[in-house]
């Protein structure tokens, strides 16, 4: 399966990524951020989804360790990770009608701004969503570690200025 075909399946399972992450955040901002960074590892991560497993389930389960890894910390979030009991068959295939057309745009819009970011921004940036420490990162890029948290926390704002650009410019 290539790049297309899988982020065309991706999009048929994004709206249930949206009920999914207002589960765990709450807030529909923050439910927002969470499903990007979830499509984001998605793209970024294509060629290790298996075909024939359950996709719905895998992106599930990079949005409950996105979640889990990057905002449980934070004092704006106060719901409970759901158990990983709840995510079962039905649930799962519960999921909430989704416009095809909007959704493809995001994913364009997140491919786009990733595309956009300076090397030295981007590269650490997905070394970080690709699960490496923050030291790791900087013993392999020979960085300080506050350069590489800087330069990831920069590809964050980046990255949310322009999907909050191109959401604006597709709904006005």
């Amino acid at each position: 399966m290539n790049r297309t075909e899988f982020s065309k399946l991706v999009i048929i399972n994004s709206s249930s990524l949206q009920m999914h992450a207002m589960q765990f955040t709450k807030d529909l901002d923050d439910a927002n951020d969470l499903v990007q960074d979830t499509l984001v590892k998605a793209i970024r991560f294509f060629h290790k989804f298996q075909e024939g497993t359950n996709l719905k389930g895998w992106l599930f389960v990079i949005m409950r360790n996105t979640f889990v890894n990057q905002y449980r910390s934070s004092s704006r979030r106060k719901s409970i990770i759901s158990n990983e009991e709840e995510i079962n068959d039905s649930s799962l295939n519960h999921s909430a009608e989704y416009n095809a057309a909007e959704n493809k745009l995001l994913m364009d819009d997140i491919n786009m701004a990733l595309s956009k970011l300076p090397d030295q921004y981007k590269i650490p940036f997905i070394r970080h969503f690709e699960g490496y420490k923050y030291c790791e990162i900087a013993e392999e890029l020979d960085l300080p570690l506050g350069t590489i948290k800087t330069h990831i926390h920069q590809a964050r704002i980046m990255l949310k200025k322009q999907l909050k650009r191109s959401s604006i410019s597709h709904s006005g």
